[in-house]
């Protein structure tokens, strides 16, 4: 290992069935934090393998738990794991190799996925708010903070950005009805931030969104060559913005 420290940051909730598999893969980094969020679960005692930097504690806005753990990291750079993602020998190595010439100053690297439905892996029609294809995993400290949601929160980068080649492996989901949960999960979420804000938006714009957001990833993102799942994940797409609206308007706490 170099001399620049590298630190990894775990943020769960309830993820005994993933995340020893998700620590035993970061034995590559210098130091890993883990923050558990009312884990009811073997979650703690797993993490406790693994690592004693865990935080505990609960927190309903996403943003404001994963910048807990950010700030709880005393490495050189941050690697930002979720528990259902997997680093691989192949992206391990070329971390390490990208901090050790890192240079100075503020940066932050993308990394791509490979997502997973099961066994299978689907490269293609990811977006809109519906999964990612790359994400930003790795930068200095200070150069990545979440901001104030519940459900998909903004970005604030600092730095130089730039692009890893190695992909990290993403466990989505397990199956088409792990999907309906995860829809039901993320629309509760983005109703409860649409009502704090007072803005739930337009029916007929939202409306509108299913188609658009549709085409955007089966078309234009390609998931017309993952057949039927690459449809799913289209028709979830669309159909996130106006359930979350009609859960805000129709829907209480």
């Amino acid at each position: 290992m170099s001399g620049v420290r590298l630190s990894a940051v775990v943020v769960a909730r309830d993820e005994e069935d993933n995340l020893g598999d998700c620590l035993a893969a970061l034995a590559f980094c210098d130091e890993i934090v883990v923050v558990l969020d009312r884990c009811a679960d073997r979650s703690a005692e797993i993490a406790r393998r693994y690592t004693d930097r865990i935080v505990e504690g609960a927190w309903e806005i996403e943003g404001r738990r994963r910048n807990t753990g950010l700030d709880a990291a005393t490495g050189d750079w941050i690697l930002e794991v979720d528990a259902d993602e997997r680093v691989g020998d192949a992206l391990a190595k070329e971390i390490r190799a990208a901090i050790a010439g890192g240079g100075q100053g503020p940066a932050h690297y993308l990394i791509p996925f490979d997502n997973y439905i099961g066994r299978r892996r689907v490269r293609y029609g990811w977006g809109a708010y519906w999964g990612v294809s790359a994400a930003v995993r790795l930068f200095t400290p200070g150069a990545k903070r979440w901001g104030d949601a519940r459900i998909h929160p903004g970005l604030e980068l600092k730095g130089e950005r730039r692009r890893l080649t190695e992909r990290m492996d993403h466990l989505v989901d397990r199956d088409i009805s792990d999907m309906f949960a995860r829809l039901d999960r993320y629309t509760a979420a983005r109703a409860r931030d649409l009502r704090a804000s007072g803005e739930t938006g337009s029916p007929w714009r939202n409306v509108l969104r299913v188609f658009s957001r549709f085409w955007k990833c089966y078309v234009v993102r390609g998931g017309w060559r993952e057949g039927g799942w690459g449809f799913l994940i289209a028709l979830f797409a669309g159909l996130y913005p106006l359930l979350s609206h009609l859960r805000a308007r129709l829907e209480d706490d």
